[in-house]
């Protein structure tokens, strides 16, 4: 019978590059003690119900998952009586069997979409609902809340028999007026937010102290998506949700196409000397230092993973100069937004700030709204690599970052109501 000594494998196993290798063969280890390798649960949708608020002002929509989701979209519609709500890695369980529908809900489907489940609803003509997901707190269900804007619709409320107001042509005008401006402030409101997870797929990026830099990106994204989802009550967009390749040009279309008002770029830095750490936030612009032309090449390098590469030969210093001037209005408040998130890091979560600056980031250059990356730390730092990965340094970035965004939203419409008055 040959022995098989673990131990003495995992103490060959020392360099801090191997740090993985010797976490997986850690967990076979365990696998093969315990007689079965461990297996990641998977959210599973179980059930979906529609059910009427126990006030009379609407129903709620409750979907039951074998652990929570992770991740969600707010609901957005797509048209007069339709809506869409996707759950970000979720599937569909075997023994899912669909109800009836009840209420504003005429029919629904649960569809598979590669790793994520949409859930589309078609409603009534005669009901003006209001939208609103969030998680139950005594459970892992997302709760989807249909609420009557007005009250019940005309046929469930109780008759009156007084006589509307008599509207005169002052009172027409000034709720005309009123109405305008209302509908300007709607249209201009800050209502949807694109983060941007960089890299991703066979772009690992930064790669230190065995981590990879698409990794942790990707994590604090779907975490500050799901703070301002949640808080804000904006609907947010990812470039990607999964470990997935996508051009830089594109992820700014992908923005420009969801109609966002912001569009946030998350990253980590990296740098020869070890000791370099800190948090740092761009927006476009040529660049008016070494160290931020440094970083600018070392993201952009990534078209090297791009099957044309052409496109991006026109983004050159003159070109970048044109787009600034063009777009000089989101140019000051991608500058303000960048600085709001410099001060949360430094002044909320105690990191090093290494200040705002300028670049001619790709990835920025094709959004037309307000955009900055953010550069949340140097991964060749073996201290901020810890922090990196770590719950608590992802909760403490994503949470920084949310209260970067409450800030500017406030500052954001406030200037619309301002300017609509």
């Amino acid at each position: 019978m040959i022995r098989f000594d673990g131990a003495a494998l995992l103490r060959r196993l020392r360099s801090r590059s191997q740090m993985r290798v010797r976490i997986i063969v850690w967990g076979l280890l365990v696998g093969v003690l315990a007689g079965a390798a461990p297996v990641q649960a998977e959210t599973l949708l179980t059930n979906l119900s529609v059910t009427a608020r126990a006030d009379g002002q609407g129903y709620v929509v409750r979907a039951q998952t074998t652990t929570p989701v992770k991740a969600y979209s707010m609901p957005r519609r797509t048209g007069e009586k339709t809506l869409e709500w996707r759950l970000y890695n979720t599937r569909r369980h075997a023994d899912f069997n669909p109800p009836e529908p009840v209420g504003p809900v005429t029919r629904y489907s649960v569809v598979q979409e590669d790793e994520h489940l949409v859930l589309r609803f078609h409603l009534t003509a005669d009901r003006s609902l209001s939208l609103e997901a969030y998680r139950d707190g005594a459970s892992s269900d997302l709760l989807l809340n249909l609420a009557y804007e007005n009250g019940p619709p005309i046929a469930e409320a109780s008759s009156s028999s007084q006589s509307p107001p008599v509207q005169t042509a002052s009172s027409r005008s000034r709720s005309t007026e009123r109405g305008a401006s209302k509908e300007a402030r709607e249209r201009w409101q800050l209502d949807t937010v694109v983060i941007d997870a960089g890299h991703g797929g066979k772009d690992p990026g930064a790669v230190a102290n065995g981590l990879y830099e698409k990794d942790i990106v990707l994590d604090v994204a779907l975490q500050v998506g799901e703070y301002i989802e949640n808080r804000l009550g904006v609907n947010v967009e990812y470039t990607r949700t999964g470990d997935r390749f996508i051009p830089l040009e594109k992820r700014g279309h992908m923005a420009n196409q969801a109609e966002a008002k912001l569009f946030l770029s998350l990253h980590v830095n990296a740098a020869r000397a070890s000791s370099a750490q800190g948090t740092e936030t761009y927006f476009l612009g040529p660049s008016k230092s070494d160290a931020a032309r440094k970083v600018m090449e070392r993201e952009n390098s990534v078209i090297r993973f791009e099957e044309n590469t052409d496109r991006y030969e026109q983004y050159d210093e003159q070109a970048l100069v044109r787009q600034t001037l063009t777009q000089s209005a989101n140019m000051r408040q991608s500058e303000r937004l960048a600085s709001l998130v410099q001060g949360q890091f430094e002044e909320r979560v105690h990191r090093k700030n290494r200040g705002v600056h300028q670049a001619g980031f790709y990835v920025l250059w094709s959004a037309s709204m307000p955009a900055v990356l953010v550069e949340l730390g140097f991964l060749s730092n073996p201290e901020e690599a810890r922090y990196l990965s770590s719950d608590q340094g992802q909760t403490y970035l994503a949470s920084a970052l949310f209260r970067a965004v409450r800030a500017y939203k406030k500052q954001y419409e406030k200037g619309i109501v301002a300017r609509s008055e």
